[in-house]
């Protein structure tokens, strides 16, 4: 049972990892302020940590 529980939680976190990465893509994509390598650099930092470079892509 604990490790259904543990499953879960791995699935939920890697549910909203990817939910964030997607929602950073999609804004970086549609910058037109930015140059293809800046946003190719804002697209693979969010692979990494979508969640800490979507706070400072927002305070750019």
């Amino acid at each position: 049972m604990n490790e259904l529980i543990i499953y879960a939680i791995l699935f939920l976190m890697l549910i909203g990892h990817t939910l964030m990465a997607a929602k950073m893509y999609k804004k970086v994509h549609q910058d037109p302020s930015l140059t293809i390598r800046e946003k190719n650099d804002w697209k693979l930092k969010a692979l990494i940590f979508p969640g800490y470079f979507w706070g400072k892509y927002n305070k750019r």
